[in-house]
């Protein structure tokens, strides 16, 4: 039986050098190492247009709507105003959203806490998963998903970098894990240990590109290629073939967002 292609759950690539008017580059490269699907995430409201035309332009491109914990853009986000632009099928989920405790004050929690409830109240109305980025608040972010009732809608939480504690919290919820290309940094250890005890069923891999490229590219900018060697770090932690975890990380992707496109089955690894 064929092996799956690898599917990078969480990249940017919109804000990859050229890659505005030249994508090409990076999706012939993403093909060439086994990646038949990528997921480029929205950041701010001023980027959907391009997000969407690249959607539509490329049959492996999928994308979202949503603003990120770390934007400064006091506009109200409405869930309303978000779940209508989430209304078309290359849109697969409502995000990035959450919280960034590094990125914002105690001074400025309320308004960050309301905006992130307003983009998970925008995925009920929308009928899509939200896409969750938790930098140093894995506890909040399990409180507002629960009383949110984010379950309902499902999710991922991106980048995953917190403990088995904090893990078990998003899984009781339902909602699947992303690891980066952290996992193969060599000071994370303790997320390697996470990582090999995680259960299959929830786990995807992504680059969140041109952000964290994976050992041996550290200092480069990233880029969706490069989710093969996140995916190839998994395989060893967890004592698995590269063809496993591609099965069951893609698997996983479209049981999430069950009306992504088909796989670019060009891609093999």
């Amino acid at each position: 039986m064929a092996q799956l292609p690898l599917v990078d759950s969480h990249c940017h690539l919109h804000m990859l050098d050229a890659a505005p008017d030249h994508p090409v580059q990076y999706l012939e490269h993403a093909r060439e190492q086994g990646i038949g699907h990528l997921m480029t995430v929205s950041v701010d409201l001023d980027s959907v247009p391009e997000l969407l035309a690249l959607a539509e332009h490329y049959p492996q491109v999928s994308t979202s709507v949503g603003v990120h914990p770390c934007g400064r853009d006091l506009r109200e986000v409405s869930p309303a105003k978000l779940a209508a632009l989430a209304d078309h099928p290359q849109v697969l989920a409502i995000g990035e959203t959450g919280l960034d405790y590094m990125c914002t004050g105690p001074e400025d929690r309320d308004w960050h806490h309301e905006r992130f409830r307003q983009q998970v109240r925008a995925a009920h109305l929308a009928g899509k998963p939200v896409i969750i980025h938790s930098r140093g608040a894995p506890e909040d972010t399990a409180r507002i998903l629960k009383e949110e009732d984010a379950e309902a809608v499902g999710g991922v939480i991106h980048c995953f970098t917190d403990d088995m504690a904090s893990a078990r919290r998003y899984l009781d919820l339902g909602f699947f894990i992303s690891l980066s290309g952290i996992l193969t940094f060599r000071q994370a250890d303790a997320l390697r240990e996470v990582a090999r005890k995680l259960p299959r069923d929830c786990l995807l891999v992504e680059t969140d590109c041109p952000y964290l490229a994976p050992v041996p590219h550290r200092g480069k900018q990233n880029q969706p290629a490069w989710v093969r060697e996140v995916a190839e770090c998994l395989a060893e932690v967890r004592g698995e073939s590269l063809g496993a975890v591609a099965e069951y990380t893609t698997t996983n992707f479209y049981r999430l967002f069950p009306t992504a496109p088909p796989l670019d089955r060009q891609a093999t690894l």
